[in-house]
């Protein structure tokens, strides 16, 4: 297989400043949605890249859970890698990419935790499993084999059998964007790229080469 043959020209859409609102949140959620009726696989799903205390970068896929006008939200296990590398460093770069439409978004930013009440929210609205999973799983840690997981998901059943509270050390994240990238695949590789970047809390919207 010759990696250098493959190739693939773009050129389904077209992104001029004209077309992108003033706020970038808004532009997002505009182009989300579009990702979402186009029926994109798995339109959420966002590689997040931090900087552990060692200075070494490192990403990761999660979901997109909410975004709202302080920014981008999803959810971890804070004892993970990821959660270490957001607490010694707390700054990420997000990648949205959705191929069906030949777009990407990049996002940059300040990363805070959620309040626990919201967090609290979020886990509520989570499947019985899925709240049972965040406590069996000490997410990043080597375990002997998968036997480990199902042992410790049975005993947290059996400890809550009806409701399974939050862990301590599982919750939210936003990130609060200082940069927005939009990204749309142009022919000949003349890609249209427009920047939004925060100054003085006024967002400067730009075109940059490709």
């Amino acid at each position: 297989m010759d990696l250098h043959d493959i190739r693939e020209d773009y050129s389904k859409q077209d992104l001029s400043e004209s077309d992108c609102d003033d706020s970038p949140i808004v532009q997002f959620e505009r182009w989300l949605k579009e990702a979402m009726h186009a029926e994109v696989n798995e339109p959420t799903a966002v590689n997040v890249a931090s900087v552990g205390a060692d200075g070494r970068p490192q990403n990761r896929m999660v979901l997109l859970k909410e975004v709202n006008q302080n920014g981008f939200v999803f959810f971890s296990n804070y004892h993970s890698k990821k959660g270490r590398a957001l607490e010694a460093n707390p700054f990420a770069a997000m990648t949205f990419f959705w191929p069906e439409l030949e777009r990407q978004v990049r996002i940059e930013g300040r990363i805070e935790k959620l309040s626990e009440s919201e967090s609290d929210a979020y886990f509520e609205s989570r499947p019985y499993t899925s709240r049972i999973g965040a406590w069996a799983s000490e997410q990043s840690t080597v375990i002997k084999d998968k036997t480990v997981l199902v042992t410790r998901a049975a005993a947290v059943g059996l400890k809550h059998p009806l409701h399974v509270p939050r862990p301590p050390h599982w919750g939210g994240y936003v990130v609060i964007p200082d940069y927005v990238e939009f990204w749309q695949g142009r022919p000949s590789r003349l890609h249209d790229r427009i920047r939004y970047r925060l100054e003085q809390g006024v967002w400067i919207r730009e075109r940059l080469a490709p």
